[in-house]
């Protein structure tokens, strides 16, 4: 039988950004399937666990189109390949798998130019397409900071280089809870200047430049990055406004929703902070600002461009939670209605502190799943 050649996962991003149609058979078991899945406005799935695939495989490829490719996924792209081959030897001939299957899809970075600044310099989204994270790079005149990088840093360091920037800043909004930060790794990398927020109640065992409200950095010649302390889903977090024009609100405030307030098991105080922030803080700030969130939650909030934004005024139109002005009916609604908790979540924010130290297997396998930071 002929080698197949397995998909990337930079193929498949750049298919379902694309609005190609795509078709998955993911065979993995169903709770894992129904948890956390590969998902785009033109992507069709079926769910079929491999050992049902063995036992009734003359059945199931009836179920399967004959008119596009078919790929096959499992959670690290070994049981995919096993899969394929079943397929194979039944008969269906457009077939092949993802390569890494689930794991490499959580791990995928697909950079995206948000636009260019005023002043000459560049904004850049890093989707993390299949667990929803968002970190950014913002370039001037060869200088470049990222803003909530996840733990693969190899990415921000090789798009730099092919901007011909040196990363001289990085930032984190908060201490995350759902993903391990590249935020300390990637500033030790590069000797850049790691900025954290200072109201974070923890104790971070490590060294960082504290971000207080009004913190400026200069990005290049002519960039400015403005801190807004903006607690509430962390006492400490912290939104960023470039040059008067956009606010990356990191996990406080996201597109149709807003960020959790009880990852560290003290929702009903931290929940008044968030109503703070976002009934009172942000409301003052110029209505025009675009909106780039450290999260996305529904592919339906990637815009045709690629991008996750939205101008600040426009969310308080379209953001349910933003029409609820009674402090106790918007306190209640998002206590009672918390989604279940990230994976890891307690493990994770340990590492983020620099508390524990897993190795790369480890913190791989903490990641798995979607990301949980919207109520």
């Amino acid at each position: 039988m002929a080698e197949v050649k397995p998909l990337t996962t930079k193929t498949l991003a750049q298919k379902i950004l694309n609005g190609k149609e795509v078709f998955i058979l993911d065979i993995r078991k169903e709770d894992d399937y129904s948890d956390w899945k590969i998902e785009g406005e033109n992507v069709k799935s079926l769910n079929v666990p491999l050992k049902q695939l063995k036992d009734e495989v003359e059945d199931i490829k009836e179920e399967l189109p004959h008119d596009q490719t078919i790929y096959v996924v499992c959670a690290r792209g070994i049981s995919s390949q096993d899969g394929v081959e079943i397929l194979k030897n039944a008969g269906v001939e457009n077939i092949t798998y993802l390569e890494g299957g689930m794991t490499a899809w959580s791990e995928h970075l697909e950079p995206v130019k948000v636009a260019n600044l005023p002043d000459g310099g560049e904004i850049y989204q890093f989707l993390r397409i299949g667990k929803g994270c968002l970190s950014y790079m913002i370039i001037n005149t060869g200088e470049a900071a990222v803003i909530d990088p996840v733990r693969m840093t190899d990415i921000y360091k090789r798009f730099a280089e092919d901007k011909q920037a040196s990363i001289h800043s990085v930032l984190d909004t908060h201490l995350h809870a759902d993903h391990i930060s590249g935020g300390k790794t990637l500033a030790d990398q590069v000797n850049a200047d790691y900025y954290f927020p200072e109201d974070e109640e923890e104790n971070i065992e490590f060294t960082y430049k504290k971000t207080t409200n009004n913190t400026e950095i200069k990005v290049g010649t002519s960039e400015t990055i403005s801190a807004l302390h903006s607690p509430g889903h962390t006492p400490g977090s912290t939104s960023f406004i470039i040059n008067n024009q956009y606010i990356l609100t990191g996990d406080t405030l996201f597109i149709e929703s807003v960020g959790r307030p009880d990852l560290a098991g003290k929702a009903d105080e931290w929940v008044k902070d968030l109503y703070e922030t976002l009934y009172a803080k942000y409301p003052e700030l110029p209505q025009d600002l675009i909106v780039l969130p450290g999260h996305f939650g529904a592919m339906e909030e990637i815009n045709e461009d690629g991008t996750v934004q939205a101008k600040l005024e426009d969310l308080y139109k379209q953001n349910d939670r933003l029409q609820v002005e009674d402090e106790s009916e918007f306190q209640n609604i998002i206590t009672d209605q918390l989604p279940s908790q990230p994976n890891s979540h307690e493990k994770i924010r340990e590492v983020n502190m620099g508390k524990r130290n897993p190795d790369d297997d480890a913190r791989q396998e903490m990641e798995i799943g979607p990301n949980r930071c919207a109520v």
